[in-house]
């Protein structure tokens, strides 16, 4: 039995009752205001739809141009999503194989939602500041010799283990879960629970729920490190904010579709949640690494409400893929070792 999960989902069906019985003691001030819940906080509950085709930083050609106007928009627009069809075959196999999805599967969103040209904020640049010196850069094609594989998608790895392939495909960390959340390839989809006292977020790709509490309680020991860090909560007027510590150096500080960046160990993250109307959930996030980065940055992410609940990411169940990949693996070895 998959006890983490048993306990997991048993913190969110506790947390779903607590939600539903106040969701009738929403109270809303005017057309104008964002709703508030009984206990007088902005009212966060609900499902947030988070994708976008704003691009992570700012395309070379928008250099010194952080708006486009309406028809700049739409022709970026168009252009991204035929560059994004992957209808065409490959001739190659491996890349025809890994790329072998069209729009049909794909969840990137279709439209620039507030004409932004990247979702990096600060720097004014709209781009990832440089690195540290000693500080790498990993991406999801690197040498085998970098492992267990950090990025959350490893391409062409010789899959010797686990530990050779990407943290989404072990089914640990989905590729826009985060933290920091960030629009990917599909699922792009949260929910959020709320009380006085905590605040529950949980993302749809591979189910990552984080229970935050409000209660000013410190940070666990340095020494205790985790997959997604430890959250603490607090509210400045309107604003949650959110401040992840203690993660593990098994992940990156920043992490995108197949790179990563640095170690996760020194990685501190704060997150602003406000919700700006009744259908409009803006999200801001800071990433902070001293070995790292040469200096902190921030994105924002505007989400919006959607009806459409959250699915069930049965991860592991369909991930026939690794066990095809390990057990080839081991007979490679086998067939070695008898001399064959």
């Amino acid at each position: 039995m998959n006890y983490r999960a048993v306990t997991t989902w048993f913190v969110v069906v506790c947390f779903v009752l607590v939600a539903g019985t106040a969701a009738s003691q929403t109270r809303t001030l005017s057309d104008t205001d964002p709703p508030r819940t009984v206990w007088g906080a902005p009212d966060f509950r609900g499902t947030w739809d988070f994708r976008t085709m704003i691009p992570l930083e700012r395309p070379s050609v928008f250099e010194g141009k952080e708006f486009l106007t309406e028809e700049e928009a739409a022709e970026f627009e168009q252009r991204t999503l035929q560059a994004r069809n992957n209808d065409n075959r490959s001739s190659n196999a491996a890349a025809d194989v890994e790329g072998a999805y069209n729009d049909f599967w794909w969840d990137w969103g279709d439209n620039l939602t507030d004409n932004r040209t990247s979702l990096i904020t600060d720097p004014p640049d709209g781009k990832i500041p440089s690195l540290m010196e000693g500080a790498v850069r990993l991406n999801g094609t690197r040498s085998f010799s970098e492992r267990p594989v950090r990025t959350r998608i490893m391409i062409g790895s010789p899959v010797h283990g686990p530990e050779d392939l990407g943290l989404s495909e072990r089914c640990i960390l989905g590729f826009s879960s985060g933290p920091p959340i960030l629009p990917s390839a599909y699922n792009n989809n949260l929910q959020v629970f709320q009380t006085p006292d905590y605040v529950v977020i949980l993302t749809e790709v591979i189910h990552e729920v984080r229970v935050v509490p409000l209660d000013g309680r410190p940070h666990l020991p340095g020494r205790i490190k985790q997959w997604l860090g430890d959250s603490r909560g607090r509210w400045e007027g309107d604003t949650l904010v959110v401040e992840t510590t203690n993660y593990s150096d098994k992940t990156g500080s920043f992490n995108t579709l197949t790179a990563s960046w640095g170690y996760g160990t020194k990685l501190h993250l704060i997150e602003r949640f406000r919700r700006v109307n009744a259908t409009t959930l803006n999200y801001e996030f800071t990433v902070s690494d001293p070995e790292t980065f040469t200096r902190s940055f921030t994105a924002s992410i505007p989400m919006k409400m959607t009806e459409g609940p959250i699915y069930e990411y049965a991860c592991h169940e369909g991930n026939y893929a690794m066990e095809g990949m390990l057990a080839g693996a081991r007979a490679s070895e086998r067939i070695s070792a008898e001399g064959r």
